[in-house]
């Protein structure tokens, strides 16, 4: 019969000496263990073949149910699969049941967005210089239609149809996708078009260009970005993401239209934009009852 703690206490000595790892970390990989062996006790599991993956799928399974976050179940798999990886390697299993075994997917954080007034308080930029003008038209381009910060920079000038109020932009996939311009969008546009041959050479094809006269960098549009959430005073940091993000949301608040908002985005999968966009509980619960045949009230 093979014990549980004994070989553990075998194992931490082993990976100590031989890889050389800090008390601290040791000290993790005890802990986690640990936790193991009370689950297999609980189960009268008294000795590691005895240990099939079923069992490990349950006590996976216990400790999501626990409440335990999805990271913190996924390291302590990871120190149960090395450990028995350690007595495969010493010929006391055969196997490691816990190989292919995976932790419950990590959870994704909403991304944030900033309010109407904030965004509003974001773009109202009264500089007149061409760094300025430039910044200004590339923010509320973004925000006038959802763009990603790849496909702001890769904007070309044969894209952007200002009489129609349209910009061909290509996405995930090379994927190009029509999408409406704001009329303050337009008039930053061309506002930019004014100063930015000082900005490149002739025959430059990208929309943004930067001081070293040629196409705009993603870090350098980020590094801006920043910059001008600082300088307007805004409560939270700002990078491209978030203005993409404030779009749909700001967007599917006021129409309610999932559809539209991923077409828009260029969503290939509804499911990404559900996760992608937010709305309070009440808008929902609003949203519904004036939508579902059989949530509407009889007057």
């Amino acid at each position: 019969m093979i014990s549980l703690q004994p070989l553990i206490d075998s194992y931490l000595n082993h990976i100590a000496s031989q890889r050389g790892l800090s008390p601290v970390t040791i000290k993790n990989y005890q802990r986690n263990l640990a936790e193991f062996v009370e689950l297999l006790k609980q189960k009268q599991i008294n000795n590691w073949v005895d240990l099939d993956s079923h069992n490990v799928r349950l006590m996976v399974k216990q400790l999501h149910q626990k409440g335990i976050k999805a990271r913190s179940i996924a390291t302590k798999l990871s120190a149960l699969r090395s450990f028995l990886d350690y007595l495969v390697q010493f010929e006391l299993l055969t196997h490691n049941p816990a190989k292919g075994i995976s932790a419950p997917k990590l959870d994704k954080p909403l991304p944030k967005n900033i309010s109407v007034d904030e965004m509003f308080q974001l773009l109202d930029i009264d500089e007149s210089d061409p760094l300025s003008i430039r910044d200004q038209c590339m923010m509320e381009l973004m925000y006038s239609s959802g763009l990603r910060l790849s496909e702001l920079v890769g904007i070309n000038l044969a894209d952007i149809k200002l009489s129609e109020k349209e910009i061909m932009v290509t996405g995930k996939g090379s994927k190009q996708r029509l999408l409406p311009i704001t009329d303050r969008a337009v008039k930053t546009i061309k506002q930019w078009l004014k100063v930015r041959p000082d900005f490149c050479i002739a025959g430059e094809k990208a929309l943004f260009v930067s001081k070293q006269k040629n196409r705009i960098s993603v870090r350098n549009v980020q590094s801006r970005m920043e910059k001008w959430g600082l300088k307007q005073a805004l409560p939270s940091h700002i990078n491209p993401h978030k203005l993409r993000h404030s779009f749909a949301t700001h967007m599917l608040e006021s129409s309610g239209n999932l559809r539209a908002v991923q077409t828009l985005l260029g969503h290939a999968d509804l499911a990404t934009t559900q996760i992608y966009t937010h709305l309070d509980f009440q808008h929902l619960t609003e949203v519904y009852d004036q939508a579902h045949p059989r949530a509407k009230r009889k007057k």
